[in-house]
């Protein structure tokens, strides 16, 4: 066999990602191996192609969608719809970014809740359902912020 072709086990390898993955790339027509042995079935894969799986491996890291990614390698994109994909993309990172940064905030926020409830010192011997309404009071921090942005609203 040639030495400048290498086996889907070699280039998955490379890669860390399974001969599944390569095979449902080559089903989908984003890369296909240049050579497979019609009589055991490996696939073979090009020196050349390495850069295509690079690029791949890239965007897949960046969470484009298969048929995305297609596109992208193929050029049948325009040049705009070619912006516009990164920049849905570039959007969506944004706001999984906000949604982090919230959620790291809610714990401290809790954290502020109970220290300042005098209620959170007697929850022992508080019924169920006045643990749960004072629960839902610190912990559902939905509420606590709406409320803190509308006063602020309200003083401007």
């Amino acid at each position: 066999m040639n030495n400048d072709l290498m086996l889907i086990g070699e280039i998955a390898e490379f890669f860390g990602v399974s001969r599944k993955a390569l095979r449902l790339y080559e089903e989908k027509g984003i890369i296909k191996p240049v050579k497979v042995d019609t009589a055991n079935g490996d696939r073979y894969y090009s020196a050349e192609q390495v850069q295509q799986l690079k690029a791949l491996s890239e965007l897949k890291a960046l969470v484009f969608s298969t048929d995305e990614i297609k596109m992208i390698m193929e050029g049948k994109t325009a040049k705009a719809p070619l912006l516009d994909m990164p920049e849905k993309k570039r959007r969506a990172w944004q706001e999984t970014m906000n949604c982090a940064r919230y959620k790291e905030e809610c714990p401290g926020e809790m954290i502020k809740n109970v220290q300042v409830s005098q209620a959170a010192q007697k929850m022992t011997e508080m019924t169920e359902e006045e643990r749960a309404w004072l629960l839902a009071k610190m912990v559902c921090l939905e509420d606590v912020r709406a409320q803190k942005v509308l006063s602020e609203a309200l003083w401007l």
